[in-house]
């Protein structure tokens, strides 16, 4: 089993080396992602000044004159949770306008945009970036390259070091990846955080993006959503489910990914496939949360195969869905489920628009070829397209199953 011990130094993040290239050539950086994920603390490393627009003592200035406020402050100026301030984005938009020199302002937000903002400042002056929950391998301190990178490379991929067993990934599952809980917090503390935080997204991070919203009836949907994390189903399915309507669903739905706290994974299309399902697959960013509104424990995911399939997955997902945020190979992630449900792949990656790398996540110590069938199927179809495909298992060992199918440890995301 793999342990963090909370200790107070910095860990250092897959997108530090992004940042660092990004500011010694770019004027202003945005940094977006769910609350609590680590974004100021990554931020401020590289600010000589620092402006947190959620306090409303050092947001005052800026409401009144945002100009003249950021006249004078060190640069890099860091500027937290611009959302808070919308009208800061103008300010900075005037600033890069007026000198384009490198490195002038890192902006965090958690919120993918704001309805008070008529026009949006930052196109062509903020270049965007996504952070995301802690991988194990930021939580281990261990440096990896993004896993397409290896697989394009055609690197051999092997299990970490103390890879866990079974109960191990489990357990890292319900860990999750918020700073806060992953490298300081103990059961039951654990639990208790990640409910709070729901709680605090749905009562009052929503409030403040959307007025007027029930938090009660949000509070419904989001566990009718999390409850499908890593399913495949309808709308219909989970607004059912939550008592509302189809619009209100699809505004919650839009509340609660402008909060980064759902992600779908958008289903995939090819010329070569006909006949393919268009209904996106249903994630939480983290998967600790999934464990929060099962109220699973180890023993619990253990005991039910489909609540165990489902955590893991997304637990993958979370994990690649960081990868590809900082890779240069601009991975975009899929899944793909043929008309008739006969073949599904869990996440496909494409390439440049051509080059597709697929993934299968099965929570098995002993991976079959029967494991791969549905990689082998989308390689018959897609020919030379098909760079690889990998069955992620909870195994210990890596090997090939076939050409351009392999075998190998949910562990060597962390190798």
């Amino acid at each position: 089993m793999v342990e963090c011990l909370f200790v107070d130094i910095y860990h250092e993040r897959l997108v530090d080396p992004l940042i660092s290239r990004m500011l010694a050539e770019l004027p202003a950086v945005l940094i977006v992602g769910p609350r609590a994920v680590g974004k100021t603390t990554t931020a401020q490393r590289y600010a000589s000044a620092t402006v947190r627009l959620d306090h409303d003592v050092e947001a005052a200035a800026f409401r009144v004159d945002p100009d003249s406020a950021l006249a004078g402050m060190p640069e890099p100026i860091l500027l937290d949770e611009w959302q808070a301030v919308p009208g800061v984005l103008g300010a900075v938009k005037r600033a890069v306008d007026t000198a384009r020199s490198p490195g002038r302002f890192i902006v965090t937000g958690s919120v993918r945009s704001n309805p008070d903002v008529a026009t949006w400042a930052g196109t062509g002056r903020l270049t965007w970036m996504d952070m995301y929950p802690l991988t194990v391998s930021e939580q281990l301190g261990i440096p990896t390259r993004p896993l397409f990178e290896r697989i394009v490379c055609g690197e051999e991929l092997q299990a970490a070091q103390d890879s866990p067993d079974l109960r191990g990934y489990i357990d890292l599952v319900l860990r999750g990846g918020f700073p806060e809980v992953a490298l300081g917090l103990s059961e039951p503390l654990r639990s208790r955080w990640l409910r709070s935080y729901i709680r605090q997204v749905v009562e009052r991070d929503a409030q403040d993006l959307e007025t007027g919203r029930d938090p009660v009836r949000l509070g419904r949907y989001f566990e009718a959503y999390a409850l499908n994390s890593a399913g495949l189903v309808n709308d219909k399915t989970i607004y059912t489910a939550a008592g509302v309507s189809r619009e209100t669903a699809r505004t919650y739905h839009r509340l609660l990914s402008d909060l980064r706290i759902i992600e779908d994974l958008p289903a995939w299309s090819s010329n070569r496939l006909v006949r393919l399902v268009k209904t996106p697959k249903r994630y939480l960013i983290d998967p600790a949360l999934l464990g929060v509104v099962t109220g699973a424990t180890t023993a619990t995911v253990i005991s039910d195969g489909d609540l165990m399939g489902r955590m893991i997955e997304t637990f993958v997902v979370a994990q690649l869905r960081a990868e590809a945020a900082v890779s240069d190979l601009y991975p975009r992630l899929y899944h793909l489920r043929d008309a008739q449900g006969r073949h599904e792949v869990d996440v496909i990656a494409e390439l440049d628009g051509r080059r597709v790398v697929a993934i299968e996540v099965k929570p098995t110590g002993a991976p079959k070829p029967s494991h791969a069938r549905h990689l082998r199927w989308l390689r018959e179809r897609l020919g030379d397209r098909f760079v690889a495909g990998v069955v992620l298992h909870t195994g210990p060992r890596s090997f090939k199953l076939e050409e351009r199918i392999s075998a190998a440890p949910i562990s060597t995301l962390w190798a």
